[in-house]
């Protein structure tokens, strides 16, 4: 983004160096993935790798959900493709007559960075109707507890009720899903990790690839424990032990929720990256989503997140005043 400062991190390819382990690995097999560009081969590292080393982005506006409208059909026409190109490069540029409205949209186009649609209508490619597989009957009243108990408490009794990227803790989880800006995730590699930076909140994975077993259940993380290996010129990984208070863009029930991303390089400027996500507390079957990367100029900037976090304590005095003002209307009606 251009808001935040340069930060240095060529450093962590020398920390990854110092933690160097013996190859080995297990996992799932990759998914059919996007054909490689013609006559494109992909360069490798000094020790063999597909090198997926850079700068990749991967913001679209495509939803992860087949919309309603287009419950039939799995492609965009080129006409309803360009349209839809348009309203995402223009849309930060209506602006509402409502003073109070414009909130919801108040960074102009500098300040977004939605990407552009895929050819798809969804991310979801299976199932094949691009939408979420049902819940099963225990992801039903997971979820209906969820509601019932958010409903026992305001939007901002306290900081804890403050979505997680709010309060600075976590932003772009796993698998990272598109936002409306900072999309941006630098890779860095050696014989025995992968390292994939978050340019959002500067969280960093890093991935043993000495198929060494995943941490005890006890040890539980916001971007879980990842555990990755090579299939031919794809890099799996598989996520487990998610922090039960990390949140996602779909339900989960995170002690049992497991994530195999599969990385392939298909031309200089482009990584298929998919992902399965297979919950079966949540749901009655596993789901699948594709959602490129393209590569793009840095470098990574910082996000000084909590630098004066004055947000937080102007929405929490916020809701304190709307609070007292439903007050002093009732006192008055009485």
């Amino acid at each position: 983004m251009r808001c935040h400062r340069l930060t240095v991190i060529g450093c962590l390819a020398l920390i990854l160096i110092a933690w160097r382990v013996p190859i080995a690995g297990h996992g799932q097999a990759a998914t059919t993935k996007a054909p490689a560009a013609k006559n494109w081969k992909v360069s490798r590292t000094p020790w063999g790798h597909p090198d997926l080393q850079g700068i990749w982005d991967n913001g679209t506006t495509t939803p992860l959900e087949r919309p309603k409208d287009l419950e039939d059909r799995e492609f965009l026409t080129d006409e309803e493709w360009a349209a839809r190109a348009k309203e995402a490069a223009t849309r930060a540029e209506k602006r509402p007559d409502d003073p109070l409205a414009d909130v919801e949209l108040a960074y102009n186009n500098e300040w977004w960075d939605r990407g552009v649609p895929l050819k798809r209508t969804s991310l979801i490619i299976d199932p094949p109707n691009g939408k979420l597989p049902p819940l099963t009957a225990e992801g039903q009243k997971r979820v209906a507890a969820r509601e019932a108990a958010r409903r026992q408490h305001g939007p901002a009794d306290s900081w804890e009720d403050r979505p997680l990227q709010e309060r600075c803790l976590v932003y772009h989880g796993v698998p990272p899903l598109p936002t409306g800006y900072n999309n941006n995730y630098q890779i860095v590699q050696t014989p025995e990790h992968v390292a994939i930076r978050y340019e959002m909140m500067a969280e960093t994975r890093i991935i043993p690839l000495d198929g060494r077993p995943h941490v005890s259940l006890g040890i539980r993380g916001w971007l879980g424990n990842a555990r990755g290996h090579w299939e031919g010129d794809t890099l799996v990984v598989e996520t487990t032990n998610y922090n039960d208070k990390a949140t996602f863009r779909f339900p989960a029930a995170n002690e049992t929720l497991r994530v195999i991303e599969h990385f392939t390089r298909v031309s200089d400027s482009q990584i298929d990256y998919r992902f399965t996500v297979d919950n079966p507390t949540m749901y009655t079957r596993p789901w699948t989503a594709v959602l490129p990367m393209t590569n793009v100029k840095g470098p990574i900037y910082e996000y000084a997140c909590h630098e004066g976090n004055y947000g937080m304590a102007n929405v929490l005095s916020g809701h304190r005043a709307q609070e007292k003002a439903k007050q002093d209307a009732v006192k008055k009606e009485k």
